[in-house]
């Protein structure tokens, strides 16, 4: 991997583009990653047929997990009984070798990808496997949580000139502080990147989420884009980590819940994703500007509601307003809205206003 320089200054100042044509960052909708992980179950049909519904779901990317047995686990944990209802073998080194993709799969799916229209990429495990996705010119690397105290890993990453996405979970604010300076402030140029809150238990119970360690990130590491990688029960949180600021959310989905495998009791199904894009999308456009405006929406209510300034009693011509010669009602004929009523308190009316009347723009001198 080798590195293209870009100016620190510009750098930081523009959106990210994190696929070709999609950039995050301020004003840009949030991206989704949809996350299938291993939820193929070694099957690469399975694979294209969540592909597919991931894009029919409008999710921005889809992800995949990759890694090379003998890189990632030593021979002792790979040899290690693996009982379990989830396994795939009897062995742990069984059990993931028949959920793993090889090169050629990969590029199998990147080509599926493509003609359907979405960005495909894939979590680096372990150094080989990331030369694999560089050479396969994925748009991104992702690194898994597991791999966020991996300093060789991510110095290796950070050298390939692409924008990294890193999942925070099972660390603490020291440590993501360490790779954030490793990563940006001693990095020449800074690596893009993408740090996502998470927690790494499935599901992960809402009190352990802590979505308001988005705004600590946000606050500690302006170089960095933030997001939130969810392995929830549901859409909800992952919506509020939205409205709290998330650029980028990751979330895990399946055909079915049910199935075996320890990832698919958080996952969500087509329906549930579907379901999280439409949230996402209207919760964005809710969200709108930090200005307060009356809106082109409120005319109606405006026009049935809105109150006028009428006369508490009788008031005569030339008589110097007081504050309590005025009320706000809603009123016939609509005249001078309820909010100037200051601006005519010591002023005069060029007319006789009977009680109960409203005031009208031409009968103030």
């Amino acid at each position: 991997c080798k590195q293209t320089v870009t100016p620190r200054e510009e750098w930081r100042m523009e959106p990210l583009e994190l696929v070709p044509g999609r950039y995050i960052g301020e004003g840009q909708p949030c991206f989704v990653i949809a996350e299938i992980g291993q939820n193929h179950q070694g099957d690469i049909e399975l694979a294209k047929t969540l592909i597919r519904k991931a894009k029919e779901c409008g999710a921005d990317c889809v992800k995949l997990q990759m890694s090379s047995l003998p890189d990632k686990f030593n021979k002792q944990a790979l040899n290690r009984p693996y009982i379990s209802e989830h396994a795939w073998g009897e062995t742990y080194g069984e059990h993931k070798k028949h959920l793993g993709f090889t090169r050629d799969h990969l590029e199998e799916l990147q080509e599926y990808a493509k003609q359907l229209d979405i960005p495909l990429t894939a979590s680096a495990m372990d150094i080989p496997t990331l030369y694999v996705l560089h050479e396969l010119q994925v748009p991104f690397i992702k690194v898994g949580s597991g791999d966020v105290h991996n300093l060789p890993l991510l110095r290796t990453a950070a050298a390939c000139s692409k924008p990294l996405v890193i999942s925070t979970g099972m660390s603490d604010i020291a440590w993501v502080s360490q790779v954030y300076e490793e990563l940006t402030i001693l990095n020449d140029p800074p690596t893009p990147l993408v740090f996502l809150q998470c927690t790494s238990a499935y599901p992960t119970p809402p009190e352990q989420t802590h979505l308001r360690v988005l705004d600590t990130y946000a606050q500690m590491f302006p170089h960095a884009h933030i997001g939130y990688s969810g392995h929830e029960l549901g859409i909800h949180v992952t919506i509020a980590a939205v409205a709290r600021g998330a650029r980028v959310v990751e979330r895990h989905m399946t055909l079915n819940r049910n199935w075996k495998g320890s990832d698919h009791s958080c996952s969500l199904e087509p329906h549930d994703l579907r379901e999280l894009i439409r949230a996402i999308r209207s919760v964005e456009a809710a969200l709108g500007s930090p200005l307060k405006a009356f809106q082109p929406c409120e005319e109606a209510c405006f026009a049935k509601l809105g109150k006028t300034l009428v006369a508490a009693r009788k008031i005569q011509a030339g008589q110097m307003l007081e504050e309590g010669d005025l009320v706000a009602k809603v009123a016939e004929p609509r005249g001078i809205p309820a909010q100037r009523l200051d601006s005519l308190i010591g002023g005069y009316l060029n007319r006789d206003v009977e009680e109960d009347e409203s005031i009208m723009e031409a009968d103030v001198l």
